[in-house]
């Protein structure tokens, strides 16, 4: 039954609504988009929901949240309380994966008022005996709409009311306030206004909110320079990413690569033969999305890889690029399924002025667009059963929103476990949009803010706002398309300083490996951000033990990552003023257990940089008058500080940044 609003005319006023309901329920959050899309948790959490409830008149309402996971039939009823100026909070848990469901019920709460005027009364020394009456009234009447033990106890209450001769007796009764609390739980149902949406929460398991990915292209496992490496040489290398305490490896593209106009080294538009192509040019005539390379093994090998992984702790991601090369499987068989030009010719991959002759775009306006997202769906479901359980999906901003919502959806009525990571760098606005439909993390900005000022707007915007409840993002210092600015000219500090950075401004992140761990920042030109000889083109062979590598360094803060649940999450990130704009400090925190964490990273990779942190000791839980303790973390030593004001030095060769636990 919808609220009465001012737009309605008097006769449908009447037709509507029942006249009896005098309670309002809006400004209800957290709501994304008015409730069309749902809000993100992970299980385990609590949904805090908040909301203006008000009635006309004196009498307060009684609120509460109903809620319930889409495998149970009944709803759970939560108080919520009263804040001020009408504001109500109330929260749930959520311990299943799924979808949730939940609202706000609201309802002039009868013996809450009645039980306010009584004390006032009662406080004036007025006579009470009619209202005392009219009490158990209202426990009769809320005895009646209950049975058992709770319409027991309400029968029992009121006739104490009504029979007890001793006046002061009869008011101690009337003030029990768990009698109360039973009374309020049965309102007149006719009189239960119900805020009109029902909102959603969908469930994530733990690895969407705190994850740490190392990607790898297992062609560049080979032991031997110039051999094509393969699953068997990837598991080899197992070891090495689990000793570093990473838990997702992403593998780029594993299907066969085409040879029609084959990208050469560098990206050169003329491969020389014995070139192995993009692993995003998907498709030759061993097979498309549901093959693999030949020369990287079987699918036994795949799987048995991928069950080597999990003993280790890893969980394998892999990369969906929906496009195709012209020797892909779908261009003989579904040619509807691509963009015809109007020579007749296939529309190849562009980005003005870049070509890429070697990648067909699938036609999503096809007429048989509904033959084709089953047939992507169908992908997805052959990885899954391949032991697959998270994707790393590529330029989803080029393919239809709502075969985004659609797909993940299908696949997570099968599987609710499933997560997705939305390699979207775009607009704002497209990499919002593709969160709300259904995208379990995504990629960020992040790789692009370096000032003091970039990153605390940025961080505010993605972990302050209302962007929190439905974004996760998952930050990348690099990546195979991207070597910034930074880290081409800061040097092995500025690996170092945008390695903390990441770890510990987001609860979920990843590097680009082993370039990363070995400092590779060689562009291919000046002004580009595509590395030199680019993996993405050829076979690289590394030194894993080559002097200089940050193989220890990040192997010990994924271990302060773990071992800390404050950077387990992203909700609590708060920034601290700090006197020098080269310095930037920044809190996590979790109150069960307690853990605080104190971050200040020196954002300049060449010098030195020193100033005065002041701290917000109020969001610390920290008394101003006394001392406490600061153990860093990276670099062993502790600190007692005092107050808000403490000098802090840090220097980028050795020393960039203090990941500092607080002890009070």
């Amino acid at each position: 039954m919808p609220a009465v609003q001012d737009f309605l005319s008097p006769s449908e006023i009447l037709k509507q609504v029942d006249g009896r309901k005098r309670v309002v329920i809006e400004g209800v959050q957290p709501e994304v988009d008015c409730g069309q899309f749902p809000i993100k948790r992970v299980s385990g959490e609590a949904v805090v929901v908040e909301a203006d409830v008000f009635s006309d008149g004196h009498g307060a309402p009684f609120c509460q949240i109903v809620y319930r996971w889409d495998r149970d039939n009944a709803w759970t009823p939560v108080p919520m309380r009263a804040l001020s100026n009408d504001r109500w909070r109330g929260e749930f848990q959520v311990s299943g994966i799924g979808r949730y469901r939940y609202t706000i019920e609201a309802w002039l709460d009868e013996p809450g008022n009645w039980r306010s005027d009584l004390l006032k009364r009662i406080a004036a020394g007025q006579d009470v005996h009619l209202e005392l009456l009219a009490g158990a009234q209202l426990m009769e009447q809320a005895a009646g709409r209950t049975h058992g033990e709770d319409a027991e106890r309400l029968r029992e209450w009121a006739r104490a009311l009504r029979q007890e001769r001793d006046q002061e007796r009869r008011k101690e009764i009337a003030l029990r306030e768990n009698m109360m609390s039973i009374a309020q739980r049965y309102p007149d149902q006719r009189l239960i206004v119900r805020y009109e949406k029902e909102l959603t929460v969908w469930v994530d398991r733990e690895r969407a909110r705190f994850s740490s990915w190392y990607e790898l292209f297992p062609r560049s496992c080979s032991p031997q320079p110039g051999r094509h490496g393969g699953f068997r040489d990837c598991e080899a290398w197992l070891p090495y990413v689990a000793s570093m305490g990473f838990d997702v490896l992403y593998l780029p593209p594993i299907h066969p690569i085409g040879r029609s106009f084959r990208k050469g080294k560098n990206g050169s538009e003329t491969a020389q033969p014995d070139d192995v192509g993009s692993p995003w040019a998907i498709g030759a005539r061993e097979g498309g999305h549901k093959s693999i390379h030949s020369e990287l093994g079987t699918m036994e090998d795949f799987r048995r890889m991928v069950n080597r992984a999990n003993e280790l702790g890893l969980e394998v991601a892999l990369d969906l690029a929906f496009q195709t090369t012209p020797e892909h499987p779908y261009v003989r068989e579904h040619p509807e399924w691509f963009h015809r030009r109007p020579d007749g010719t296939i529309q190849y991959a562009e980005n003005p002025p870049k070509k890429y002759q070697d990648i067909y775009p699938l036609e999503f306006q096809t007429s048989q667009w509904l033959d084709l997202w089953n047939e992507l769906k169908s992908v997805v479901q052959f990885w899954m059963d391949q032991g697959v359980r998270i994707f790393r999906i590529d330029n989803p901003h080029t393919k239809p929103f709502l075969f985004w919502q659609w797909l993940i959806g299908e696949i997570h009525e099968r599987n609710p476990e499933v997560l997705f990571l939305a390699e979207a760098f775009t607009r704002p606005h497209l990499m919002y949009r593709l969160a709300k439909l259904g995208f379990s993390q995504s990629y960020t900005y992040f790789a692009w803010r370096n000032t003091k000022p970039e990153l605390t707007d940025y961080f505010r915007e993605l972990t302050g706002t209302s962007v929190r409840e439905y974004f996760r993002p998952n930050l990348w210092p690099n990546t195979p398309d991207i070597l910034t600015a930074f880290l081409q000219t800061g040097g092995r500090p500025a690996f170092m300083i945008r390695l903390v950075l990441a770890a510990t401004l987001g609860a979920n992140y990843g590097i680009y490996g082993p370039a990363f761990e070995l400092c590779e920042n060689t562009p291919r030109e000046l002004g580009s951000e595509e590395y030199l000889n680019s993996e993405k083109y050829e076979l690289k062979h590394r030194d894993l033990e080559a002097p200089g590598s940050l193989r220890n360094l990040i192997a010990h803060i994924n271990h302060i990552r773990r071992d800390n649940v404050a950077l387990h999450s992203d909700r609590t990130l708060h920034f601290h003023d700090a006197d020098n704009p080269e310095l930037i400090c920044y809190s996590k925190t979790s109150a069960d257990p307690p853990n605080v964490l104190l971050n200040v990273v020196n954002l300049d990779p060449f010098h030195t940089q020193a100033g005065f942190v002041s701290l917000d000791l109020d969001v610390l839980g920290i008394d101003p008058s006394r001392t406490f303790q600061a153990q860093d973390l990276l670099g062993g030593a502790t600190y007692f500080w005092r107050g808000s004001r403490n000098f802090v030095e840090l220097i980028p060769e050795s020393k960039p940044a203090h990941i500092l636990r607080l002890r009070i």
